[in-house]
């Protein structure tokens, strides 16, 4: 039972002070307030070949750093040419240049990375450098092509050097190239038909970068 002193005490100043911030507070907090509901599992997935943050290799296939990749820029000018669309198919073989240029220097990367620690990875890796150093210097040929259709020959010259250069003059992309420096009357003394001539260099393309 609450008596007079009770009543007398629930009177005091303070006791109303107090009762009046306490409802304040109850009125600014929701009526649902919960408290913040924790994720059903914080574990860590495995990466799996079913997890969909996983690069697949058809999803690097996909990539424009790729030889997929620098492949349909090819087709895409290819196609660009068939339509006489010069200047589209320039962008194009320039693009897939590059593309070619920077996958061949990563392979040629992981090859001297692994010499000496698996040799057989890296012969792979030198393997698929040089392979695709084949890809640029053939983009790069199609690109000088497309620069002597335009009439642009001062872009078409340093590529066709770049082509023999790496190549070599004796393989077929390098004595193609130097066809075209004659026709544009650049150099004026043509190969021996019997490739009498010698040559210390390599029979393979070379893998350095390119510009």
């Amino acid at each position: 039972m609450i008596s007079a002193g009770n009543i007398r005490t629930f009177s005091h100043p303070v006791y109303f002070a107090l009762l009046s911030a306490a409802l304040v507070l109850t009125t600014l907090l929701p009526a649902n307030a919960q408290t913040p509901q924790q994720p059903e599992s914080s574990q860590a997935q495995p990466l799996d070949s079913t997890n969909p943050n996983v690069a697949s290799p058809e999803a690097q296939n996909n990539s424009l750093l790729s030889v997929q990749g620098g492949q349909r820029l090819m087709s895409e000018a290819s196609s660009a040419i068939s339509a006489q669309n010069y200047t589209l198919a320039a962008k194009k073989l320039q693009d897939a240049r590059q593309v070619f240029n920077q996958v061949s220097n990563f392979y040629q990367e992981l090859g001297t990375s692994f010499s000496g620690i698996d040799n057989r990875l890296a012969d792979t890796q030198r393997k698929k450098a040089l392979e695709t150093a084949q890809l640029r210097d053939d983009a790069t040929y199609q690109l000088a092509l497309v620069h002597r259709a335009q009439n642009k020959p001062e872009l078409a010259v340093p590529l066709l050097v770049q082509v023999i250069r790496s190549q070599n003059p004796t393989r077929e992309l390098g004595k193609k190239a130097y066809q075209q420096l004659l026709e544009l009357g650049f150099v004026d003394a043509p190969l021996p038909r019997s490739g009498g001539a010698s040559s210390s260099g390599s029979n393979r393309p070379s893998t350095s970068q390119q510009k």
